[in-house]
Formats: C-alpha cells, structure tokens, sequence
C-alpha cells in the first residue's frame, strides 16, 4: 500500500511519515503530496501568533479541545524554535499539549523553525497542504513568537490570531507597523491578571483609529471588523466566545468571496 493510498485511508502514521518527508525536501514526499492535492482546499487554517510569555501554546491546547468537542478534525503545527548546537525543534510546544496526546481526533506535530525567519518553518505551508489532504477540518499553527516581525502567517491562514497578555508592552506595540495589522481576532489572553482590561481598551482604541482612517479616505468596501476579546487559557474563560469568533470570520470570509 502506498503513502498516498494509507493517508486516503486514514492511516495517522503515514501522515506522519509523509511530514517528515516534507521536511527534509525529500523527493518522494513531495510526490505523494502533489498527488495529494486535488483534496486540498476544505481545512479552515487558523494562524496563532503573538509575543513569548503571551501564552500561545496554552490557548491553542484550549482551542484545540474546543474545536474538537464540537465535533471538529482538529490538528496543529507546533513551529518552536530551533537549537543552535542540533537544528532540532525544543518541542516546547509539544510539553505543554501533552493532555492532548490521548485525544485521537486531534493531530499535534512539532516542527523546527530552522533558522526560518517570520515565525514560520519552511516546510509549514506544505505540511499543512498535507493535513488538509488527510481530512482535517481545522488546522491550528502556532508560531514561535518572535515579535513584531512575525506576519508570514497571515499568507498562510485563513483566520489570523494575534495574542496580547497584560505587562508586555502592549501600549507601545499597538502603535507600531507590525504583527498587529495582520490581526482578524485580538485575544488579551490572562484575563485575570491586572491591567488586561486597560491592554483591551488600549487595542481597540487602536482599531478605532484605523476605522476612523478609513472613513476619512471614502473607502467603503466591506471589510472585517476585527474584535477584541479578554480570555483566560488557564482556566478557559472565553474560549467559547473565541471559538465562535473564528467561526464568524469564516462565515465573512465565504460570504464575502474570500475564502481560499
């Protein structure tokens, strides 16, 4: 049976194997995932991105178990940076979703950013192609934070989420050019901590000005009012409003004709 026959018929270790092909450039990987792609085209590719220390890895577990009970296909590309001795992944990311590990409907893989630069592995874009072939209605990615540079995801996902946390700066870094203008959800995450609501009011006061901007200028195509939410991934306060939140964009992206 052939890699491309036991990913058609499900086989979790063959998509494995076929990732790792893709990685490493490996000329039979990317046969079977040409041969793959005629049944690419249906995954809804949700980008998480945002600052280290904003608690990526611990809302994408939460977003993950969400998606997943409500009856989603759910995977994630993990991007953790690379080791500058072996050029492997720390697989950070992985330790933190260990509580998803005994899930079988969620499909976790771990990749090297290999001195990629923009959050990004190279190989992110075709491992999701990959996923999206296997069945898998949503695919989380979830960069390595670097910062303000981090916007290759936005060309990659469907749905672009940025994470903000209270105490890092976050005044500063609304008002710079940057990894906030690629947002079509803001998430203040540690919501219980002091000051996230002053982090939420000052991002939308920066939206506001970017609406007000656009008014002035007479445009008026419809566009996408991006939200800012207040959650907590520790205790799960709000992943049901963000989860719908990413629902309703794909909802506006179809109707609006700018799906895939």
């Amino acid at each position: 049976m052939d890699l491309v026959h036991e990913i058609n018929s499900g086989n979790r270790r063959a998509l494995a194997r076929l990732l790792t092909l893709i990685e490493n450039q490996d000329e039979s990987g990317l046969s079977a995932l040409d041969a793959l792609y005629p049944r690419t085209g249906n995954a809804h590719i949700i980008g998480i991105t945002g600052p280290s220390g904003s608690g990526k890895s611990t809302l994408v577990n939460r977003l993950a178990l969400e998606l997943s009970g409500r009856g989603k296909q759910t995977s994630i590309i993990a991007v953790d940076p690379s080791s500058p001795f072996s050029g492997g992944a720390l697989l950070g990311d992985r330790v933190r979703m260990r509580d998803l590990s005994e899930r079988p409907e969620i499909f976790i893989r771990s990749m090297a950013s290999r001195g990629a630069l923009g959050g990004l592995a190279r190989a992110t874009g075709e491992a999701a192609l990959a996923l999206d072939a296997a069945g898998f209605e949503i695919i989380l990615v979830e960069t390595v934070g670097a910062g303000q540079s981090e916007v290759e995801i936005a060309r990659l996902a469907h749905t672009t989420m940025v994470i903000e946390a209270p105490g890092l700066g976050d005044d500063i870094q609304a008002a710079k050019a940057g990894i906030l203008e690629i947002a079509d959800i803001l998430a203040v995450n540690k919501s219980d901590k002091p000051n996230a609501s002053m982090t939420a009011n000052a991002l939308s006061a920066m939206l506001e000005i970017g609406e007000d901007l656009r008014k002035s200028t007479g445009e008026d195509e419809p566009h996408w009012r991006v939200p800012v939410l207040l959650v907590s991934a520790l205790n799960g306060e709000g992943i049901l409003e963000l989860t719908d939140e990413i629902g309703r964009h794909r909802d506006w992206l179809n109707a609006n004709g700018e799906w895939n």
